[in-house]
C-alpha cells in the first residue's frame, strides 16, 4: 500500500486512466462502453448511473481528503498563521481570476460563457506528482507554497459548486445531511487521543462503524437535497476531529490514488472527439485550452511576487521569480477537478461537454509538458547551488 502513497506513481495512474477513457470512446467499443457508464444500479430511493456512482460517490472520497488536509493546514500546518497564509491565498485568487478572464476573453457574449469555472482549478494529485517527479532538487518552500495553493484552490472550486452548480435545494434533506454531518463530527472527538471512551480502554470498532453508516447517510441526503454529493466528503472532513481525520484520510489515500481518480479520470474522459473544422469549435474549447496553462502562470505569478514582495522579511528565505514560475506553471494541471466543473457547467449541452472535456485535457497536457522543463530546469539550478536530491534540500531552510 505504501508505493500507492506514492506522488509519481498517483500522475502517471491519472494519466493512464484518461489516455484509456478517451481511447476506449473512440473505438469500435464506444457504444458498448457509453452503455455500461450509463446503467443505472441501486435502489429505487437512490437510483444513479455508474456514471454518476463515480463521479457524485467515489469522488466525495477525495474531497473528504482534501477537506481533512485543508483543516489540518488551518491548524498546524503552513495555514495556520494569516501572515503564512497571505501568499499562497492571494497567488490562488490570482490562479483562479487570471483563468476567467482569459475564458470569457474566449467566451465573451456566448452561451458557452457559463463554463467560467471550468480553468480555474488546479489537480492537487497531479500537480505534486509532476513536482516529485521533476523537482528531486527544489526547495521543501516550494512544495509547501504549492500545497497550500491547491489546497485553497480546491477550497475555492468547492465554494464554486455549491454556489454555481446547485439549482434546485431540497431544504428538507439539506438539513439532514447538515445534522448528521454535525452528529458524525461529534462522534469523532470519541476516537481523540485521551478521550475518556479511550481512556476507559473501549473498542474502537463500534464508534467506526457508526461514523461510515454516519457517513454514508449524509451522503445520500445530499444526494436528495440537490446540492453536488461531493461537498458531503467537504463536509465531513472538515467537521471530522483532526487524529482520527488524519487516520481515516492516511487510509483511504491509496484507494484514492488508485482506484477513485483513475476511475473518475477514466470516465469523465469517455468522450468522442468532435470531427469538426476549427471554425465549428465552441470559443469555450479554446478558452479552456488557454486559460488553464496561460491564465493560472500570470495569475500565480503576478498575484504571487506582489504579494511576497511586500511582505518578504529579512532572514525568512521568500519564494524567487523562477520558484513561483514552477508552481505557476504546476497550477495549470486543472485535470480532475476541471473535468468534474466541466461536466457540471455544461451538463444540458453534450457536445460542449464533450469539447470541454477535450479543452480540460489538452490544456492540462500543455501545462504537464511546460511543468517538466520549468520544474526540471528550476531543479538543476538548486543543483548547482549545492542542494541535495529529494524535494526540500539543503536550500530548503
Amino acid at each position: 500500500m505504501h508505493a500507492l502513497r506514492s506522488e509519481r506513481l498517483s500522475a502517471v495512474l491519472l494519466l493512464f486512466a484518461a489516455a484509456i477513457g478517451l481511447v476506449l470512446a473512440n473505438s469500435p467499443a464506444a457504444a458498448s462502453v457509453d452503455a455500461v457508464a450509463s446503467a443505472h444500479i441501486g435502489p429505487a430511493w437512490l437510483d444513479l448511473s455508474i456514471r454518476h456512482w463515480i463521479g457524485d460517490g467515489l469522488l466525495a472520497i477525495f474531497f473528504f481528503i482534501v477537506a481533512v488536509e485543508l483543516k489540518r493546514e488551518l491548524a498546524i500546518g503552513e495555514l495556520n498563521r494569516p501572515a503564512a497564509a497571505l501568499a499562497p491565498a492571494v497567488a490562488a485568487l490570482g490562479g483562479v481570476l487570471a483563468p476567467i478572464a482569459v475564458f470569457l476573453a474566449f467566451t465573451g457574449g456566448s452561451p458557452s460563457m457559463v463554463g467560467w469555472p471550468v480553468p480555474t482549478a488546479t489537480d492537487i494529485a497531479f500537480a505534486l506528482g509532476v513536482l516529485a517527479i521533476f523537482g528531486r532538487y527544489l526547495p521543501t518552500r516550494v512544495r509547501v507554497f504549492l500545497l497550500a495553493l491547491a489546497v485553497l484552490d480546491d477550497l475555492i472550486a468547492i465554494v464554486l459548486i455549491a454556489l454555481v452548480f446547485t439549482h434546485e435545494v431540497n431544504l428538507p434533506a439539506l438539513g439532514l445531511a447538515v445534522v448528521t454531518i454535525g452528529v458524525f463530527g461529534l462522534l469523532s472527538r470519541m476516537l481523540r487521543p485521551r478521550s475518556p471512551w479511550l481512556r476507559a480502554r473501549r473498542p474502537v470498532w463500534p464508534i467506526a462503524l457508526l461514523l461510515i453508516a454516519l457517513g454514508i447517510a449524509a451522503w445520500v441526503f445530499t444526494v436528495w437535497s440537490g446540492v453536488h454529493p461531493t461537498l458531503a466528503g467537504v463536509g465531513l472532513g472538515l467537521t471530522m476531529a483532526r487524529f482520527p481525520a488524519g487516520r481515516a484520510a492516511h487510509v483511504l489515500e491509496p484507494w484514492s490514488n488508485a482506484l477513485v481518480l483513475p476511475l473518475f479520470a477514466c470516465s469523465a474522459a469517455l468522450v468522442v472527439i468532435p470531427q469538426v473544422g476549427t471554425a465549428h469549435i465552441d470559443p469555450a474549447f479554446w478558452g479552456i485550452v488557454v486559460a488553464l496553462p496561460v491564465g493560472k502562470l500570470i495569475g500565480i505569478v503576478a498575484a504571487g511576487a506582489l504579494v511576497i514582495r511586500f511582505t518578504s522579511h529579512a532572514g525568512r528565505t521568500a519564494l524567487t521569480l523562477g520558484d513561483l514560475a514552477v508552481v505557476g506553471v504546476l497550477g495549470g494541471i486543472g485535470f480532475t477537478v476541471s473535468l468534474l466543473m466541466n461536466t457540471l457547467a455544461f451538463e444540458r449541452s453534450p457536445a460542449l461537454v464533450a469539447q470541454g472535456t477535450l479543452g480540460v485535457l489538452i490544456g492540462s497536457g500543455v501545462a504537464i509538458a511546460a511543468s517538466a522543463v520549468v520544474v526540471t530546469l528550476q531543479s538543476r539550478h538548486y543543483r548547482r547551488l549545492g542542494a541535495t536530491p529529494g524535494v526540500g534540500g539543503a536550500l530548503s531552510r
